[in-house]
């Protein structure tokens, strides 16, 4: 196969900006169909290199050789090289020359990330892998990795070395970053999946086809950013265990590597927060999550509500008892109880906004903040009030006895706030009735 020129526009499926609008129902792909007749692979997997020129040829050979004797449907591999200054070039044409399903991509600035959005954004291919040049991944994963995309199952898929019955060789240095780096993202990010960094994965290409304008990153953290976008949307990660062996001769500079890595967490954490990544454009049609089925008598997701707002509430009840006693010491009981929870009732709007109701973008949030803000002035004419009770009852009380009374104050506000974020400030919306199909009398 003759070495293939990237194409421009519209994606490889003619899809305008109107049909990007929403992600299609997942489907199983047909096992033979028009596709197959027109010679487009199901999978596409990239192997993007750099100054590769000894690993390169024995890699494509045993994968193809792996995807022809085991993989069920037609298949492409495409090398993206990453500007490599050694002989990669040649090894790779020849490559593409010399197989079938092969082909060879070249690209004059370097990062994995670049070619992997490269490759992907232009294949025609309903399923897109990549994986390391150095095989560190058993093949016998790859189908397994890729069966759910191909039924229709799951958005991405993933390599996990850090499941329970993944089969890992590799030194304590590198078992600790990995580790720790994921940690990093639990703690920091929520995310939801084990592995980030394993160079072994798949994901559909209506998915990657939305996805991929959204990830900034063109280096080593593109994995990370593409998984935890996909997760935030509420799409489906599929994880395979693997079995890895470490590769002794990688040219990965760990140290470079980690901190790129924490400034995107930083970055993609920062932008998540402020709710300006549109991810409201990976939903998708009713009906594909039985979640989004409109079901009388049901009451949605109360209990998943109930935790997250006692979680919120808890954080949200420290954070305000530290900024009233840091109050308190320059002002008066009732400024420091109104500052403390103005400040406190902002932020807690804005976190049960997101995690409590699952409220995503910017639309509606100055009128969530302005209702929240209703919400607050009640909590206030509460706390308030018991306050100037306890004065008149007591006089001079101790800070201690002003802390016990506006805790049971909050307590008693907490259930009235709920109800009211719950039914007014963030009401559950209404799906759609799906319309109905005109009658074929109707037609006519």
């Amino acid at each position: 196969m003759t070495t293939d020129s990237l194409r421009s526009g519209p994606g490889a499926n003619g899809r305008t900006s109107r049909d990007r609008a929403r992600l299609p129902v997942r489907a199983h792909l047909p096992a033979c169909g028009a596709a197959a007749a027109f010679g487009v692979p199901v999978l596409d997997v990239v192997v993007p290199v750099y100054n590769e020129e000894k690993d390169l040829r024995p890699c494509v050979l045993r994968l193809h050789d792996h995807l022809s004797r085991t993989f069920p449907y037609a298949f492409r591999i495409t090398v993206a090289d990453n500007a490599s200054t050694d002989s990669t070039p040649a090894v790779a044409a020849a490559l593409a020359a010399e197989l079938r399903g092969v082909r060879y991509v070249r690209l004059e600035e370097k990062g994995r990330g670049r070619a992997l959005r490269t490759v992907w954004s232009e294949s025609d291919a309903p399923v897109l892998a990549y994986m390391d040049v150095d095989l560190s991944t058993d093949l016998n994963a790859l189908l397994p990795l890729v069966a759910p995309l191909i039924s229709g199952h799951s958005d991405l898929a993933i390599g996990s070395r850090l499941a329970r019955s993944a089969r890992v060789v590799r030194g304590s240095k590198r078992e600790f970053i990995s580790r720790a780096y994921n940690l990093i993202l639990r703690s920091s990010l929520a995310a939801g999946f084990s592995d980030a960094q394993c160079g072994f994965k798949a994901v559909r290409s209506e998915v990657a086809e939305r996805l991929l304008p959204m990830v900034e990153d063109s280096g080593w953290f593109f994995d990370t950013e593409l998984l935890v976008l996909a997760e935030r949307a509420g799409l489906r990660i599929h994880e395979v265990p693997v079995d890895w062996i470490d590769d002794p001769d990688s040219t990965v500079h760990i140290v470079r590597t980690a901190t790129e890595d924490l400034k995107g967490v930083w970055r993609v954490g920062r932008a998540l927060a402020v709710g300006a990544l549109p991810l409201d454009r990976l939903a998708r049609p009713f009906g594909d999550d039985p979640r989004d089925r409109a079901l009388t008598g049901v009451e949605r997701g109360l209990a998943r509500q109930l935790v997250g707002f006692c979680v919120v509430g808890v954080l949200s009840t420290l954070f305000y008892l530290a900024l009233y006693s840091l109050f308190r010491l320059g002002v008066g009981p009732q400024l420091a109880n109104g500052g403390a929870l103005l400040v406190s009732a902002v932020a807690n709007t804005a976190a049960n906004r997101r995690l409590t109701f699952g409220v995503r973008g910017r639309d509606g949030a100055v009128r969530h903040q302005a209702q929240g803000l209703v919400v607050f002035a009640i909590g206030l004419a509460l706390t308030s009030g018991s306050l100037a009770a306890l004065g008149a009852a007591t006089g001079s009380p101790s800070h201690s006895t002003e802390l016990a009374v506006l805790i049971t104050a909050n307590l008693a506000a907490t259930v009235l706030r709920f109800l009211l974020l719950r039914a007014w400030v963030f009401p559950a919306r209404a799906c759609p009735e799906p319309e109905p199909e005109p009658d074929s009398e109707d037609v006519r």
